[in-house]
């Protein structure tokens, strides 16, 4: 007689999702916190009672855990951080004079406007000629002046 083996699925795909920034902070696997706590549960929850995991590989789990949760709140942080120091930033640049590279020559002008849409800022300047053009990333400004 011969025993006919089936490979075991997961009845639900882990979900990958993280708290409400959108961030996900990954352990070694790449799974989520979230993912993680799961897992933990539902080893808790079909261990042999018979059998109980070790106390010591329980508690090292947990500090596993708790360890890719603070990594993910310290990255949410560092996000925000960096957020506000971009934004102060670019800011900053309302009103100086400025070149940018156009092809092979340089536009110079004066910072009108600043525009955070897609969370990249852009200025928006007035050419020396009256001209104004918009979306200028800020990366590209190659020299700030005072006015």
């Amino acid at each position: 007689m011969m025993l006919q083996t089936q490979p075991v699925t997961p009845a639900t795909a882990p979900d990958t999702r993280t708290a409400a920034s959108g961030s996900e902070a990954n352990s070694a696997f790449g799974l989520g916190f979230d993912s993680l706590l799961k897992i933990i549960l539902t080893q808790l929850t079909y261990q042999d009672p018979l059998k109980p995991m070790d106390n010591f590989q329980f508690v090292s789990q947990l500090a596993q855990f708790s360890q890719v949760q603070q990594g993910q709140a310290m990255s949410d942080r560092l996000q925000a951080i960096l957020a506000s120091t971009v934004t102060v930033q670019a800011t900053g640049l309302l009103g100086k004079r400025v070149d940018v590279p156009a092809g092979a020559a340089t536009l110079t002008g004066t910072v009108v406007g600043v525009s955070f849409a897609g969370g990249t800022p852009t200025a928006t300047i007035e050419t020396d000629k009256g001209q104004t053009i918009g979306g200028v990333a800020i990366g590209t400004i190659t020299q700030i002046r005072e006015k």
